[in-house]
C-alpha cells in the first residue's frame, strides 16, 4: 500500500511517498520512509505523530491505511493559550 509521511519546519517541508506491507504502524512508515536522513533533528520515538490532522496517540500501534499521510509534529515553542493571552494584553 502506498503512504505518505511529511515533516515540515519554517524554512522546508517535505513529503515522502513509501510504499509498505498491509499492517504498517506509522512509526515503522516514518522509519521506512527515510525522513530522519533529510532532517537530521528528528527522534522518532520522541515525535509527535498524527494522521491527516488527527493526533495518535500510540504511532507505534497505529496501522495505517492505504493513501494514508503521516505527519511528523515539532513541538510548540509557547502554549496556544498563553499567545492568546499575549496578543489580547498587546491590545490592551
Amino acid at each position: 500500500m502506498q503512504v505518505e509521511v511529511a515533516y515540515a519546519r519554517t524554512d522546508r517541508q517535505e513529503i515522502v511517498p513509501v510504499k509498505v506491507p498491509a499492517g504498517t504502524t506509522a512509526l515503522e512508515a516514518a522509519r521506512l520512509s527515510g525522513i530522519t536522513d533529510l532532517f537530521p533533528e528528528i527522534e522518532l520515538e520522541k515525535t509527535d505523530m498524527g494522521v491527516f490532522g488527527k493526533v495518535i496517540k500510540d504511532p507505534s500501534a497505529h496501522e495505517l491505511r492505504d493513501g494514508d499521510r503521516v505527519e511528523l509534529y515539532r513541538p510548540l515553542k509557547i502554549d496556544p493559550k498563553q499567545a492568546r493571552l499575549n496578543r489580547a494584553k498587546k491590545k490592551g
